[in-house]
């Protein structure tokens, strides 16, 4: 099994990604470039079985269309996402998995906070799990936002219940690169973490296209504001005159709203 991370180069810099088994067949996360995808499936010499989207926004489905004509593939969704991602015809509950090879699983989370209709994928391998497609819900240090159909409290329960507790060497493979921008806020609110200034220093030598960086769980608990909501640093960075946060949901949702206008 192999998982390929295929910088876009858009606008938004999303991420796709292309989980091919040893058996040659091969599944895309969220298609951004549906010709592109196909040429690099097609190198490959594998055969698409399937498009997976994170969630209904247009950079996650673009690409569906096409993928679907030329290959009449599965398009596998979260339920809520019926009737708004196009070419969708499989729906995944939580619990529910994608046989990739002999050895190897996708199985659906489900992820509602940046929208309702959202799922994460667990990469499991031996019965393993050894990896997380989080699309627009965890990114590199940080989260996602929750202005177009989604809720910051809904998001807290999810990043608390369904991320924080996997195990740390899990590697994450998100939806969009905006590393350099999130360090930076994780530093505004927390200028004393070394491991968030370790990695601001070595973000522009990352060659995205040649090379894509991805962090492991252990460290999105040391550079993730949003995984530390209970460092006094974070929380005194966060008092208004009424006092500090007294819950972790409280701090969550003051840094994500701090986040949106940052």
């Amino acid at each position: 099994m192999q998982v390929h991370q295929i910088y876009t180069r858009s606008q938004l810099r999303n991420f796709t990604y292309i989980v091919e088994g040893s058996n040659g067949h091969q599944f895309i996360i969220d298609p951004w470039n549906a010709q592109e995808c196909m040429d690099f499936c097609a190198k490959r010499g594998g055969l698409i079985k399937g498009v997976i989207n994170t969630h209904e926004h247009w950079d996650h489905t673009r690409g569906n269309e096409e993928i679907v004509k030329k290959t009449r593939c599965a398009v596998y969704a979260h339920p809520l996402g019926k009737g708004k991602i196009e070419e969708a015809n499989v729906f995944l509950e939580e619990g529910d998995s994608i046989s990739i090879d002999e050895t190897t699983r996708l199985q659906a989370i489900d992820t509602p906070g940046h929208t309702f209709a959202h799922l994460c994928l667990l990469l499991i391998v031996k019965e393993k799990v050894v990896g997380v497609f989080t699309g627009d819900t965890l990114f590199n240090a940080g989260v996602g936002n929750c202005h177009n159909g989604g809720d910051p409290a809904v998001l807290y329960e999810t990043i608390t219940h369904k991320f924080k507790v996997l195990p740390k060497d899990v590697i994450v493979y998100l939806g969009h690169e905006y590393l350099g921008n999130n360090l930076k806020f994780t530093l505004d609110r927390e200028p004393s973490n070394r491991e968030a200034q370790n990695w601001l220093k070595k973000y522009e030598d990352i060659n995205w296209e040649r090379a894509p960086q991805t962090t492991t769980m252990a460290d999105e608990l040391e550079i993730n504001t949003f995984l530390r909501l209970d460092k006094e640093e974070i929380r005194k960075g966060l008092d208004e005159g009424s006092g500090l946060p007294q819950t972790d949901k409280e701090t969550f949702l003051k840094l994500r709203e701090r986040r949106n206008h940052w």
